[in-house]
């Protein structure tokens, strides 16, 4: 049983669930916790997955507790219900810890995919850092995506028989959905852009920046000095174009609308479907993002990409040269940016297409580890 519930789990385990399917030896089903509702569901549609047992468990204003305390409690009745001989979860996510815990409370084996990723610090990202360490403390086979994430699995004392180092699954579903964006016409991109921005972002003529940012550590003045740094490149610039998906979160709704909504260069949209947001990251010159996946993204598509964040889990691609890690300080996004925009040497280095973080067959590889009977030895013990 594969249990997700945000839209990044569902594009990072859509390649797993799908290779699962085709894979002799496999009964798959799939939970949903709906952690992220619309989102969620978007996601389901583009990769053709239906859940199995849906928990639906988004609410207007929950927090950390509704989440875990609804994971655990429903997970209760599905596990006993389907008996599943092992779970998988992915990655760092509320969903992915409480999910983890109630597998383990039924004794049932937990295979963790995106598996040490480690920033060194339990309130950056939070809770992120936490859920994916503590995960790891009951799982029974980790799946990582580098050797740098198995060597932190090694130097917490998890058994080297038990890791297996795979790439990242969203390196897959990347590639799965870009075929289908190359095969998209303009005329669909007009229509569901709308002229005007479409207009812009094609125009050859205009630099184009594509902006995300959710991360609950950044909420407040985080936010604040972000959409400081977005308002006077817009200002400063006006032959850019800033475009910014702006999540469902009233905590980042309240502050982008307020200090960006009246910006002619600012493009505040609604979150974007995964293909179309695929087609902003391979049209854009730059991204501005505090989002972990499109640090693995980005780099496959030679796009260079600058982290809202002080740290990050994901060193490799910083190590690559493919990302730079700038904070929230407003005048630092604003040197760093205008830096690479108006400088073609430093651009051009930073957009060589390397991609630290796998070739397209990571959820090849999990399914291989687990049709070899690596998880014969937690079965047994289940049963």
């Amino acid at each position: 049983m594969s249990i997700f519930g945000t839209r990044p789990e569902a594009i990072k385990m859509a390649p797993v669930v799908l290779q699962l399917r085709r894979a002799e030896g496999f009964e798959s089903s799939v939970c949903v916790t709906a952690q992220h509702r619309q989102m969620l569901d978007q996601v389901m549609q583009i990769f053709a997955i239906e859940a199995d047992y849906d928990l639906d468990l988004m609410k207007p204003g929950q927090d950390l507790f509704d989440i875990t305390a609804g994971v655990l409690l429903n997970l209760r009745t599905v596990l006993r219900q389907a008996k599943p001989d092992l779970v998988l979860v992915h990655g760092d996510t509320t969903t992915c810890f409480a999910a983890g815990l109630a597998a383990f409370y039924q004794h049932i084996p937990v295979g963790h995919v995106e598996a040490g990723l480690r920033s060194g610090n339990l309130r950056a990202p939070f809770p992120e850092e936490a859920n994916r360490s503590l995960v790891s403390r009951i799982c029974n086979y980790h799946f990582a995506p580098t050797a740098g994430a198995r060597d932190h699995l090694l130097a917490e004392g998890m058994p080297a028989e038990k890791i297996f180092v795979t790439g990242n699954t969203v390196v897959d579903a990347l590639l799965m959905v870009r075929d289908k964006v190359a095969a998209a016409g303009s005329e669909h991109w007009r229509r569901l852009l709308g002229e005007r921005l479409y207009q812009r972002i094609t125009d050859s003529r205009r630099r184009f920046i594509l902006i995300t940012g959710h991360r609950r550590e950044n909420f407040g003045q985080g936010f604040i000095d972000l959409c400081t740094a977005i308002k006077t490149l817009a200002q400063s610039h006006p032959d850019w174009d800033l475009v910014y998906p702006v999540h469902l979160n009233p905590n980042v709704q309240r502050p982008v609308n307020q200090l960006l909504g009246d910006t002619e260069n600012i493009f505040l949209i609604e979150p974007q479907d995964y293909a179309p947001f695929v087609w902003l990251m391979d049209r854009c010159d730059l991204i501005l993002t505090d989002s972990g996946g499109i640090q693995e993204e980005a780099p496959s598509l030679g796009k260079p990409v600058l982290v809202m964040r002080t740290v990050t889990e994901r060193p490799e691609a910083v190590a690559a040269g493919t990302v730079v890690l700038v904070g929230t300080d407003a005048g630092a996004i604003i040197r760093q940016v205008e830096t690479l925009l108006l400088d073609q040497a430093c651009y051009r280095k930073m957009s060589v297409a390397h991609n630290p973080y796998g070739d397209g067959r990571a959820a090849q590889r999990i399914v291989e580890a687990l049709s070899a009977g690596f998880c014969a030895e937690g079965t047994a013990d289940k049963r």
